[in-house]
C-alpha cells in the first residue's frame, strides 16, 4: 500500500480514534508515515508524539493497546479514522476516553 498519498500536505496528520462497538471517540493523535506503516504492519495503533518528537505505540507502557479493526481516510486524504478495540482505558487519566471534560451542554 502506498501510504505517501496521506502525507502530501503535511508530515503529520491527525488520527481520530473511535471504539468499534460504541462508536465513542476515544482520542486524537498525530500520525507520521512511519507510524502509519507500523500500524498497518502490527495491527496496533502507533502515533508520533509531537512533544517527545518520537514514535510511540499506544499502550506500550500501560498495556492498554489499541487493536486496529479498520482504518478509514477522510475525503481529502489528510485525516485518518482508526476504528479500534481498546485493551483498557485510553486516556492517561484512567478514563475510557480523553474527551470527558464538558465545556458546554445543551
Amino acid at each position: 500500500m502506498d501510504t505517501s498519498v496521506y502525507f502530501k500536505k503535511s508530515e503529520l496528520i491527525p488520527a481520530v480514534v473511535q471504539h468499534y462497538e460504541t462508536k465513542e471517540v476515544l482520542m486524537v493523535g498525530f500520525v507520521s508515515e512511519e507510524a502509519l506503516k507500523l500500524t498497518l504492519s502490527s495491527g496496533k495503533a502507533w502515533f508520533f508524539s509531537r512533544s517527545r518528537n518520537k514514535l510511540w505505540m499506544k499502550g506500550e507502557t500501560s498495556g492498554n493497546v489499541l487493536k486496529i479493526v479498520e482504518i478509514r481516510s477522510d475525503c481529502d486524504d489528510d485525516t485518518l479514522l482508526y476504528v479500534v478495540s481498546p485493551a483498557g482505558p485510553v486516556c492517561h487519566t484512567g478514563n475510557n476516553s480523553c474527551f470527558f471534560k464538558i465545556l458546554k451542554e445543551r
